[in-house]
């Protein structure tokens, strides 16, 4: 069932769209609950691949002195128009139309140093989700300003009631059930804008990570975006540090942009070695701006290897389990 392109949620009651979407979340989530081993599958249930983000020095070092990344092959390039979260195709186009107004919300403010304008596709219309954040991408050559405003999307769609109590009442007593929890609503949230993507146990992880992961077999946005700055400073950078400042909880997210496949690890910040891998991956073959985003989000006067102590900052944010206060992180910043 799809959504009429003449029907604009935007002009419907924004607070009633929000109730509807958090109570199908709640009915779904109260559902799960209900099972014993919601949070604790079988191991024949359980996703039996694990993805391994420690790679050797010699093959990261192939990777950055490659001049371009060619991507998964497009001949095998999946019909995301047929893959649905748990929820049906209904609540994806729910979901994805509220996106596309907070997106649109942020990026056209009056006050905005530089003005954009909303694409003309249905609300309903993945492209024009991808046209708005490649338009954002491109006017903005501060790598800082793009990461903050993406994450200020991610926080208006969360009512303040869920914001302003989950890192007390969740993230920091029961940091590993929130860790499987959000990793639960990132699938049952989150499939249409990332593709088919499984529940699994998060690597690298002290206590084993059980559920605590989310893989996603070939990311729709990195996919029909084509470029790696913006996977980086549009979703990647932007959602560590929502959940890290606003949920309380950290997170890192790895991208291998050969296969478009993203791993989700939920209580674990990444490490240096994995931020400055993220930073300096080459472009993709396919990007339709060939390398020139890259070049423009270098910007001018900032200083070099800032992302370096941001991401020190981001630790002793998450050591100190108390309310997360604003930080910047300028994690890709040179």
């Amino acid at each position: 069932m799809r959504m009429r392109p003449g029907v604009d949620i935007r002009k419907r009651n924004p607070s009633f769209m929000r109730t509807v979407v958090v109570l199908a979340l709640i009915i779904s989530a109260a559902s799960l609950f209900s099972s014993v081993d919601a949070f604790a599958p079988s191991h024949q249930a359980r996703s039996k691949r694990r993805w391994s983000i420690t790679r050797s020095s010699a093959s990261t070092s192939a990777l950055s002195s490659k001049a371009t990344v060619e991507g998964p092959p497009i001949e095998t390039k999946p019909d995301y128009s047929s893959i649905h979260g748990p929820l049906g195709p209904l609540v994806d186009d729910i979901l994805m139309s509220l996106f596309r107004v907070k997106l649109s919300e942020r990026l056209t403010r009056s006050s905005n140093k530089i003005q954009l304008v909303d694409s003309k596709l249905a609300l309903n219309d993945f492209n024009g989700i991808v046209e708005i954040a490649s338009l954002m991408n491109s006017q903005y050559n501060n790598r800082t300003e793009v990461q903050e405003m993406a994450r200020e999307v991610l926080v208006s769609l969360f009512p303040s009631f869920i914001l302003d109590r989950y890192p007390s009442w969740f993230a920091s007593p029961f940091p590993d059930f929130s860790a499987r929890m959000c990793a639960w609503a990132t699938v049952v949230g989150g499939t249409w804008l990332m593709g088919e993507c499984t529940q699994n146990d998060a690597p690298e992880m002290e206590n084993g990570g059980e559920n605590q992961g989310v893989l996603v077999k070939r990311c729709r946005f990195l996919e029909e975006s084509q470029c790696a700055s913006i996977c980086v400073n549009s979703c990647k950078i932007p959602t560590q540090n929502f959940f890290v400042q606003n949920m309380g909880l950290a997170l890192t997210m790895t991208p291998d942009y050969e296969t478009g496949e993203c791993q989700f690890s939920y209580g674990r910040l990444p490490t240096e070695e994995e931020e400055r891998e993220a930073r300096e991956t080459p472009c993709l073959m396919r990007c339709s701006s060939s390398g020139v985003m890259r070049s423009w989000h270098d910007g001018k006067g900032s200083r070099k290897e800032q992302w370096l102590e941001d991401l020190d900052e981001l630790a002793k944010i998450t050591e100190r389990k108390a309310p997360i206060a604003a930080s910047k992180c300028l994690l890709m910043e040179d």
